[in-house]
């Protein structure tokens, strides 16, 4: 009989591909199949993040569940972002741990699996050209990473300590890996990495793709494709190209994350991101020009080490001036094996929690505003999921979340929807007869 195998994973859309590819590896290799009830995993893992403070306290609750509810002789295995930088203090904190595994060693997952106390957590490891066993958590979509690993330095970032230099991966592999995918039912991918639009950094081995714009048209000519999307690119490497690329090209759907992270040029120059407020401003600028129903989300961290008032209004005044239509923000969380962790003249808490209020309390306003006049709006959709109730749901060109009545039939297809209900996070419509 097959193993069975129960995994959590914490953070961003590299983790969620980082667990498909430990899910692969295990069901083909060691005939693990998927459950959802921990008492009868033999193989529990949960996949960590790091970026922030919280998901890292998580960790450690959840280990303590998880060795309570477990059957006496299941394995507990640790992953992500928090093993690269815990290391065998993972073990050490929590014993009944059987193995850590870093987020640039995936590959080694059968080696790991098979010693107790293993620890695998190499920043150097080079996987770019490891091909993984096949397996997507959605079969009308597909994540693809492009890259691995990070080379900027930005003061309160840990990514470039727990995932290592950036390399990119071999445009021939990303080509095949899309193929696959869209010979097996998906219409749409998701291009991954740190830092997209710096794809070509470096190469473990060369290859004839050279940067991202390059890469983006290879990918658009993928036969059967219908969709691209990718995460994230950064403000820095945004060049006119690039954008003319995403403007122009009609497989490129048009949504797009910019992380702002502030909108003080001071305070970026603290964090070492390499732009301006006025560049950042112009790109996005350069956005809305070339494609005006691009939506553009960001994120924001206030509180960062010396932000003042003034610091802070400059990120009001890009809120007010691009009007996102999503943002993640954040009260700046100290974080291990970062600059930032080191200043001086952190700012209090208090003081971060009110610029966080206000922030979000005033994008809920322009959020609203945006929501309300999509009302009768017609948008192209792609099903790609169902959801109770009779209901199906899928995404718009421009990112948004709309559901319909609907069943499986409409389940990989692309189809013409006017909007009849709005709401803050998601918009209800009614399927277009064509007929």
């Amino acid at each position: 009989m097959g193993k069975k195998l129960y995994i959590e994973t914490l953070g961003c859309a590299m983790n969620v591909r980082d667990s498909e590819h430990l899910i692969a590896e295990l069901s083909k290799k060691h005939n693990y199949t998927l459950t959802d009830d921990i008492t009868k995993s033999d193989l529990i893992i949960i996949n960590t993040c790091s970026v922030r403070e919280k998901p890292v306290a998580k960790l450690f609750s959840e280990l303590g569940v998880f060795a309570k509810t477990k059957k006496p002789q299941a394995k507990i295995g640790v992953c992500g972002c928090t093993a690269s930088h815990l290391g065998a203090e993972i073990i050490k904190r929590a014993p009944f741990v059987d193995f850590v595994l870093g987020a640039r060693n995936v590959s080694k997952i059968s080696e790991v699996l098979e010693h107790k106390h293993a620890v695998a957590i190499d920043t150097d490891y080079d996987e770019s050209s490891y091909i993984f066993e096949e397996y997507r958590s959605n079969p009308y979509k597909a994540m693809v990473n492009i890259s691995m690993g990070c080379d900027k330095s930005c003061a309160f970032c840990i990514v470039p300590t727990t995932r290592g230099e950036e390399v990119s991966i071999p445009s021939n592999l990303i080509i095949s890996e899309i193929q696959k995918s869209v010979a097996n039912g998906a219409k749409e991918v998701m291009l991954l990495g740190q830092n997209v639009n710096n794809y070509g950094r470096r190469f473990t081995n060369k290859s004839e793709i050279a940067n991202f714009t390059e890469l983006l048209k290879a990918v658009s000519e993928i036969e059967g494709l219908e969709r691209i999307r990718f995460t994230s690119p950064h403000p820095l490497h945004m060049n006119d190209a690039f954008l003319e690329e995403f403007a122009t090209n009609p497989k490129i759907c048009k949504q797009i994350h910019v992380p702002l992270q502030s909108g003080s040029t001071e305070i970026l120059k603290t964090m070492k991101r390499g732009y301006t407020k006025e560049w950042f401003l112009d790109r996005c600028e350069r956005i809305r020009t070339l494609a005006p129903n691009t939506t553009i989300s960001t994120d924001i961290i206030v509180g960062f080490p010396g932000e003042s008032e003034e610091d802070f209004e400059h990120t009001m005044d890009v809120l007010e001036k691009v009007r996102f239509d999503q943002l993640f923000s954040f009260i700046y969380s100290p974080r291990p094996h970062t600059l930032a962790a080191n200043f001086d003249n952190q700012v209090e808490s208090a003081t971060s929690s009110r610029r966080l209020t206000r922030l979000q309390s005033r994008h809920t306003e322009i959020l609203d505003s945006i929501m309300e006049a999509q009302l009768n709006t017609i948008h192209e959709v792609y099903f790609d999921e169902l959801k109770p109730n009779g209901k199906i749901a899928g995404r718009s060109d421009d990112g948004k979340l709309i559901f319909v009545d609907g069943g499986e039939a409409l389940l990989g297809e692309i189809k013409d929807v006017i909007i009849t209900k709005i709401s803050r996070s998601l918009l209800h419509g009614k399927v277009i007869d064509a007929s």
